[in-house]
């Protein structure tokens, strides 16, 4: 049985949430009475998922966004101020995950894409909830790095450099803004049953039965598992909670 939250007056906004952790965050904070505002580059997805949490009674906003844009992330967060009032909470979840590479070999063209939407979009999804936040003076803000933010794998340079940079960004912002009443912490997902994760099983990029013996539980987590992890940050019962960098992986890291 998963906690409940009672986040009814609250607004969430939250990036890749057209699939994924992204979606399942969406629906948990729907489902816990918040207002959602749901942020992807793919249109037809959020919107959809917008309408999904609609049908059901629940306050949501479908927006199509490019984290890698600076003026949408803008637009996108100044949207979803306008339409419900204020914002209480983010997850900043849109990011990729690029094919193996030796790292002699990596282009800088691919080095550059992951880190315009890992990190740099993280950067700007932040920036412009911060602009929001210290106005209200309050707000929690969860950054999703990843288990490659806590270790390095052969052949994942370019992408583990893009999520140990997110926890650099987010210890950092968290001491900034911790003494103005705003929260901010990262999840690190291990690998989770994800669209994005099954796309890379079907192409020869991961081995499922490998990845799962890798994680001492015994099995890949699921995207509801990860949004449990982010609403308990956003919520008071993590209160005292600044600056984390929180394994949600299956004990991996604790090997």
């Amino acid at each position: 049985m998963n906690p409940t939250y009672d986040f009814a007056g609250h607004v969430a906004f939250v990036t890749g949430a057209g699939s994924g952790m992204g979606l399942a965050a969406a629906r948990a904070f729907a489902a816990s009475g918040a207002a959602v505002a749901l942020a992807d580059i793919d249109g037809t997805a959020v919107n959809q998922a917008a309408k999904e949490l609609t049908d059901t009674g629940a306050k949501a906003l479908g927006l199509v966004c490019d984290v890698t844009d600076e003026d949408q992330v803008a637009a996108a967060v100044d949207r979803t101020v306008e339409t419900f009032g204020r914002l209480d909470m983010a997850y900043n979840n849109a990011g990729i995950q690029i094919p193996p590479a030796d790292a002699a070999d990596e282009s800088a063209d691919v080095f550059d894409k992951v880190t315009a939407i890992n990190l740099r979009g993280i950067w700007a999804s932040m920036k412009h909830e911060l602009r929001h936040m210290r106005t209200q003076g309050s707000g929690a803000i969860v950054n999703c790095s990843s288990l490659g933010g806590l270790v390095g794998l052969p052949g994942r340079a370019s992408y583990h450099a893009s999520k140990h940079g997110v926890i650099g960004l987010t210890s950092s912002a968290a001491l900034e803004y911790a003494p103005r009443g705003i929260r901010i912490n990262a999840i690190c997902p291990g690998i989770i049953g994800t669209p994005m994760v099954s796309d890379m099983i079907a192409k020869g990029e991961l081995d499922r039965a490998e990845a799962e013996a890798n994680q001492p539980i015994g099995r890949l987590g699921t995207a509801e598992e990860v949004a449990q992890a982010v609403l308990w940050l956003c919520s008071p019962g993590a209160g005292f909670v600044v600056g984390v960098a929180l394994p949600v992986d299956g004990g991996y890291v604790a090997q």
